[in-house]
């Protein structure tokens, strides 16, 4: 036998064996494969067969991806479903989603029954909510996301979060999971143990975690405890947002612990020194200082001279002229001088005045009364109304009635 027929078996028989080690592919059956190229957004999958099968990007997840590469790399096997195939055109098309799906329901209904926590990646941020690859397209609503509300969620696709299958419906391909549920389990628990170690006085740094109308929570150690918007500051403060933001590291002090209700009272203002205690030294008899006229009282003005500190102008300091009420001469928000006349740190009293910072006014000069003498009148002596009195007149009784008078000793 000549080479050339040996050449020409030789090749006969590898091609054989070829043809026999090339899987048999048809529509429907499941098929394990390698990545071997992502082009044209979509993949090419190596499965064995004498050509290469494509996965098109809208097959690749259960969930929106931009391209491809978002899904898989290169080197990674995958299993897949034969979707179509014409071996005249030598098109394979698969799809990794049904696959996915497939599998995938069997483990969320187990997931579901056992209330397991697992990990999802967020694929994309959608009106309402959040979406994740779970084999299914799993939503993630936004009140179900956090504990507390979150405004913007822009920054969330990418993010590993801990879920809990919360609803799951096959029928209508809905899968519907919580963070939240998560997030507040490991909080009661986490709650208990440190309110348990938790004393009313002591000092904690916390992060202010939500801010409302009437006070800030705060996170001390994994808990949250509510510092009311009285307890912000020494001074007044009309909203916490005003002073506070969320995120911010503060000093407070532990006001009351309520296991049974699981309510903790922080202060804000308790962990920082009073303006009381600097008063003494700050303020002394005769200092004179300006404040603002706080409160408008019967009896006086309550007059701010320094944040947290005010003083009582009594009525009577106010001004040197008589006034019936403080609203005659002040008014709340007027900023005024004044003169300290007592301070009493402890029982947290400062007595001022405003007239002591004001010159007296000089006092009228009074006209002489004239001293004249005169005899009342005939018809003065008749009118019983006529007052005898001897004011204003020196004619006594006895030169009137004198001769009269006699007559009876």
């Amino acid at each position: 036998m000549s080479e050339e027929n040996n050449n020409q078996e030789t090749t006969e028989v590898t091609n054989q064996e070829a043809l026999e080690q090339v899987v048999s592919v048809n529509k429907g059956d499941t098929v394990t494969g390698t990545i071997v190229k992502i082009e044209d957004n979509q993949a090419y999958v190596s499965i064995g067969y004498k050509y290469d099968g494509i996965i098109p990007v809208r097959e690749l997840s259960a969930v929106h991806v931009d391209s491809a590469a978002d899904a898989v790399q290169v080197g990674q096997e995958v299993e897949c479903k034969v979707v179509s195939i014409n071996d005249d055109k030598e098109s394979l098309v698969l799809s990794k989603r049904a696959i996915d799906s497939e599998n995938a329901w069997e483990t969320l209904e187990q997931r579901f029954e056992a209330g397991e926590v697992f990990e999802v990646t967020v694929s994309d941020v959608v009106k309402g909510g959040l979406v994740a690859d779970v084999g299914a397209r799993g939503f993630i609503p936004a009140s179900m996301v956090e504990r507390h509300f979150v405004e913007d969620f822009s920054d969330y696709k990418g993010r590993t979060l801990r879920v809990k299958v919360k609803e799951l419906d096959r029928e209508n391909n809905k899968v519907i999971l919580s963070q939240k549920d998560v997030l507040e389990a490991e909080y009661e628990t986490n709650k208990q143990s440190i309110m348990e170690n938790l004393k009313e006085g002591q000092e904690l740094t916390g992060t202010v975690q939500r801010l409302t109308q009437f006070g800030a929570f705060v996170d001390v150690g994994g808990v949250d405890g509510l510092v009311h918007v009285s307890e912000i500051a020494w001074t007044h403060v009309d909203k916490p947002a005003d002073v506070l933001s969320e995120g911010d590291e503060v000093k407070v002090k532990v006001l009351r612990v309520d296991p049974e209700k699981g309510k903790i009272s922080l202060s804000i203002k308790a962990a920082q020194p009073g303006p009381w205690e600097s008063a003494a030294d700050k303020f002394h008899t005769g200092d004179v200082v300006t404040g603002e006229v706080k409160r408008l009282v019967t009896f006086g003005a309550f007059v701010e001279i320094a944040p947290g500190v005010e003083g009582l102008v009594h009525i009577s300091q106010i001004s040197h002229k008589h006034i019936g009420t403080p609203q005659e001469v002040l008014e709340e928000g007027q900023t005024v001088t004044v003169k300290v006349l007592d301070v009493n740190p402890s029982e947290k009293r400062v007595s001022l005045s405003i007239k002591e910072t004001e010159e007296a006014p000089a006092e009228e000069q009074k006209a002489p009364r004239e001293n004249k003498s005169r005899a009342p009148k005939q018809e003065e002596l008749n009118n019983p109304n006529v007052s005898l009195s001897n004011q204003g007149m020196n004619v006594t009784l006895g030169d009137l009635f004198g001769d009269k008078l006699s007559k009876f000793k």
